[in-house]
């Protein structure tokens, strides 16, 4: 609350100095944009550092539409345009899948950001990269790759873990194949936790699946990813 009466309070005094008659509501308007666009860029350092690039594409993409967004409610829209430039460097470097470029691209961003905050008068008004996760509730790591590297190095042994046109089982008869095991109706996350939690040596109906011992992040990937699957064909 406080940080958004110091973006308005601001916000306020940049629209009296420039002289432009403000609509009633468009300060509140612009305030509520730059405290999204505070938060995206955080989001946005986090997915990118940590290679979920399909978190990364998706915050861009809202980063995006809110510099437009502010560009249409600034008394001067060119002081957008520098930022909306960098924002192509760091789309690059996520396109890319380039961990470095896309550390230093941000620092750029960030940079633009401070730079038209000063030459608005708001020089107090820094950012930097983010040092902490900016909600607690988020994860940034990208669990369906995760996911589906556990699955390929632990169950692509026996099973066809994605297409089985192009893997070939080691073993015959061969288990269900991931696509086979998403198709059941008797499929579900919960139960497939509860599978892959369990304390037994051995899984499945005839006992016949060595109990992997995942770890409960391990097993919130693997499921995550099966999820993925599972939505992907009904698509």
């Amino acid at each position: 609350m406080r940080l958004r009466t110091v973006l308005l309070t601001a916000i306020i005094v940049a629209l009296s100095a420039s002289g432009a008659a403000a609509p009633a509501g468009l300060s509140a308007t612009l305030s509520d944009l730059m405290a999204r666009l505070q938060l995206q860029h955080a989001k946005l350092w986090f997915a990118g550092k940590l290679s979920n690039w399909s978190l990364a594409n998706y915050e861009i993409q809202q980063i995006d539409a809110n510099l437009e967004a502010t560009s249409r409610l600034l008394a001067n829209p060119s002081q957008a345009e520098r930022a909306k430039e960098q924002m192509r460097a760091v789309r690059q470097a996520v396109q890319s899948k380039d961990v470095p470029a896309f550390m230093a691209s941000y620092a750029g961003l960030t940079n633009e950001c401070n730079g038209c905050h000063r030459s608005s008068g708001y020089a107090w008004i820094v950012m930097q990269v983010p040092l902490t996760l900016p909600v607690p509730n988020q994860l940034f790591v990208d669990q369906v790759s995760e996911g589906r590297a556990i699955a390929n190095a632990t169950c692509g042994t026996c099973h066809v873990v994605a297409d089985a046109a192009k893997e070939a089982p080691a073993f015959r008869p061969s288990p269900p194949t991931f696509p086979e095991i998403i198709s059941r109706p008797s499929f579900s996350a919960d139960g497939l936790r509860h599978f892959l939690t369990s304390g037994h040596r051995r899984l499945g109906p005839d006992q016949a699946m060595p109990n992997p011992r995942l770890s409960e992040s391990q097993v919130e990937a693997v499921v995550a990813y099966l999820e993925t699957l599972r939505a992907d064909k009904q698509r």
